[in-house]
């Protein structure tokens, strides 16, 4: 087990951030290696923001002095072919599908945390809406390290790859390829992932699991949805056509072809335009 397991059960007061400005702040939390302060100060620094005790300088740029993104020693990160897969007829199964679904999670929290600091010159309503989603990652993190300890297990005792992560850094250098790439494509198989994870935890008899499940899908469409807002306002802004983009970019960053089944009605929820799910659907 790893520190987190101490202390993820209790509410943490972190050191506060000692930057007054919210995208300086946002990097604070985002080289926080100590998981359960990362946590703690996302939700802080929400609550922040919410009671004006941040400003906001959109134009300003930052420097990372610190290693991006403070990730703690354990999970041991492995090429996703390594990762095991498990039976979830059994309790060691069903803790290594939920701590995989957590670290998903920790990388969402660190994902949402650098759109925030990285990228200068958006609307105030970019920042805010990525805060939100940073918030939302954090719960959903929460929530599953929680129930990870009630089989016995902690996040870190299990391996874990970085794909999201790695798309992430790879975007690094066009908040246009971020946006089209990160929230719109890999988040976006979460939505279609989720409904049958869902129901396979049910079946194993995990119902808590399975209802945590649907509450992340709930709130992921907001978080792909946001993804499709700002990289509409990006194409519309460069006067670029979306759907002719995305193929160009997910080509030029070598993004994974996605395959079926798709979930149409949340993928619709999340804004994808009915000409995006026909050329998804023409993939498989």
């Amino acid at each position: 087990m790893n520190n987190f397991a101490d202390s993820c059960l209790v509410s943490s007061n972190p050191a506060p951030s000692p930057a007054t400005e919210l995208r300086e702040a946002t990097l604070h939390w985002l080289c926080e290696a100590d998981v359960a302060a990362k946590v703690a100060g996302v939700e802080a620094l929400a609550l922040a923001w919410r009671d004006r005790c941040l400003t906001l300088d959109s134009g300003r740029a930052l420097i990372a002095n610190l290693g991006i993104p403070g990730r703690p020693a354990r999970p041991q990160l492995v090429p996703p072919r390594e990762v095991k897969h498990r039976s979830m007829a059994t309790v060691e199964g069903r803790a290594a599908m939920i701590h995989a679904l957590a670290h998903i999670e920790f990388n969402a929290i660190n994902l949402a945390l650098d759109a925030i600091w990285r990228f200068r010159g958006m609307p105030e309503e970019y920042y805010v809406d990525w805060l939100r989603v940073a918030k939302e990652e954090a719960y959903h993190f929460s929530l599953l390290a929680r129930h990870l300890l009630t089989l016995g297990f902690a996040y870190g005792d299990f391996s874990a790859h970085d794909s999201l992560w790695e798309l992430t850094e790879k975007t690094s250098h066009d908040i246009l390829a971020r946006m089209a790439l990160v929230p719109r494509m890999m988040e976006a198989r979460g939505l279609d992932a989720s409904p049958r994870t869902s129901a396979k935890l049910a079946q194993a008899g995990d119902h808590e699991a399975a209802a945590i499940i649907d509450i992340i899908l709930r709130d992921e469409i907001g978080h792909v949805a946001i993804g499709n807002r700002w990289y509409g306002w990006l194409c519309r802004a460069r006067q670029l056509e979306p759907l002719e983009t995305f193929a160009t970019l997910a080509a030029q960053h070598r993004a994974p072809v996605l395959r079926g089944p798709f979930n149409l009605v949340a993928r619709r929820a999340a804004g994808f335009s009915e000409q995006e799910l026909q050329a998804l659907l023409q993939q498989m």
